[in-house]
């Protein structure tokens, strides 16, 4: 056997088992508020930029169009957000975030300092790492962050 086919010598399995350990870590706080991960996502997008469109939301996220319609429209349906063609370009749909999701706002603002603890990792080590994984991201991004 190859080294390069041993599972310890792999780049993304760590990376694999990390993201579902952080979304495992999240879970408890994001029940609180109602969300799933990838819920908790597009809000972030929202309450930072208060509206965009699916196109720049799927792309910020790394999510195609028929994995986050669905999503956006529970989303809608549990009055976070609402959908509207766009007037300029009705195949544009823009999202914009509603006066109840920018109210779970507020309760989640601890969210990123619970789990930073969890992590207990050193603040810089945690920088180093999101920056090295942005970078490695970048290179095939459309939507620059």
């Amino acid at each position: 056997m190859t080294e390069y086919l041993k599972l310890e010598n792999q780049v993304c399995f760590p990376i694999y088992a990390l993201a579902r350990q952080m979304a495992a870590l999240y879970r408890p706080y994001l029940d609180k508020l109602g969300l799933t991960y990838p819920q908790y996502l597009v809000m972030l997008v929202l309450w930072e930029h208060k509206s965009a469109t699916v196109k720049c939301i799927g792309e910020l996220l790394w999510l195609d169009s028929g994995t986050l319609t669905p999503l956006l429209k529970r989303m809608e349906s549990n009055g976070l957000l609402s959908r509207k063609r766009s007037c300029i370009d009705e195949r544009v749909v823009d999202i914009v975030i509603s006066e109840k999701g920018e109210g779970l706002r507020l309760q989640a603002e601890n969210i990123p300092m619970y789990l930073k603890e969890q992590l207990e990792t050193e603040d810089e080590q945690l920088i180093a790492l999101r920056e090295q994984l942005k970078r490695i991201l970048l290179t095939t991004s459309k939507c620059k962050l």
